[in-house]
């Protein structure tokens, strides 16, 4: 799955850390937007073995895109704004 960005492309340019590949982002992206527009694929692939994740609800209420942002632990990228220079990982 990825992300075409239709609006908002004249907000800063950022860049951050996702598994060690360094990828751009506006500010004010979520980390789940990011990752996808990017695209990256999947958020994570699901704990109960049904495959690829990409993100269910998009506001926080699921648990379907978990991933780990250095220095801060377990976070949901649909809710958790990317920040420049953050390191990301996928699970």
């Amino acid at each position: 799955m990825t992300v075409t960005r239709l609006l908002d492309q004249d907000r800063p340019a950022i860049a951050f850390t996702v598994d060690g590949e360094e990828i751009g982002a506006r500010q004010g992206d979520t980390l789940l937007t990011a990752i996808l527009a990017a695209g990256l694929g999947a958020v994570r692939l699901s704990e109960f073995g049904d495959g690829p994740r990409a993100g269910f609800c998009w506001m926080g209420a699921c648990q379907d895109c978990w991933v780990v942002v250095e220095g801060r632990g377990p976070r949901r990228a649909c809710t958790t704004l990317a920040e420049p220079g953050m390191v990301v990982a996928r699970r």
